[in-house]
């Protein structure tokens, strides 16, 4: 994790403390709730903001620096051998993506066909693995950070693409909470790079808000699958075309 980021983290984790929220926030610095969000989704300060905020916080940027370097060093991806120990069993698999969730055990137990000690098995299991903390009573601490994401064509990802964009793209896309976009078009190499940030900023906004709406209750959120992808591509039946 860049130093950028730890900063960052450590901000957050000091807003969350102190019980001051974006909303919050906002208003005492004079800006609105969706821009603090993007923001913290872009890691992207002035100087002159970083102290307003750190105002509200009545700290300075040397303690402000303390608590990042202090904070235990999360991960944002696992490694080949972690992946392909979870993806051995479709129930540790299952309880990995509720834990990034944070759903707690008793909702899973009793919204899944899981049972209290296949739970807490998993949850000991993803233990051993490094990616959480299990407590007692079952509470756990997430060892991987906020931009954590399965690896590019590792065990995880492949198993999805295998078992289930068949069925994720089983769809109009035209429900409720559904959208769909096909974009085809020609860029520059410069416009490319623009686009790959840009898309790397709306996931960081997502996850961000997966994050905030992780203290809802866990009948006020439902499960979303948000895919996007860019890359050189033309149908087959184009590139037959060419010349």
């Amino acid at each position: 994790m860049s130093s950028v980021a730890r900063l960052v983290d450590a901000l957050k984790r000091q807003l969350k403390a102190k019980g001051i929220t974006y909303a919050e926030l906002g208003r005492q610095i004079g800006l609105s709730e969706p821009s603090i969000k993007r923001m913290f989704a872009s890691r992207n300060f002035t100087l002159d903001r970083l102290e307003q905020m750190l105002n509200v916080l009545e700290l300075d940027l040397a303690a402000l620096a303390q608590a990042a370097s202090d904070a235990p060093q999360l991960i944002s991806r696992l490694s080949y051998a972690q992946e392909e120990e979870i993806i051995g069993d479709v129930k540790l698999l299952f309880v990995a993506v509720l834990a990034l969730n944070q759903v707690p055990v008793e909702e899973i137990v009793s919204g899944y066909r899981i049972t209290a000690a296949e739970a807490t098995a998993c949850l000991l299991k993803l233990d051993r693995i490094g990616f959480l903390i299990l407590k007692p009573n079952n509470k756990i601490k997430l060892l991987v950070s906020r931009t954590f994401s399965w690896l590019p064509d590792g065990p995880i990802q492949s198993w999805f693409r295998n078992e289930a964009y068949g069925d994720y793209f089983d769809s109009r896309f035209d429900g409720r909470h559904e959208i769909m976009r096909l974009v085809s078009v020609m860029l520059s190499e410069s416009s490319c790079r623009a686009l790959q940030e840009r898309l790397q900023q709306v996931a960081d906004e997502f996850s961000l808000q997966h994050q905030d709406d992780a203290r809802l209750p866990f009948d006020q959120r439902r499960s979303v699958t948000f895919m996007m992808a860019a890359r050189p591509w033309m149908p087959r039946a184009f590139q037959a075309l060419q010349r």
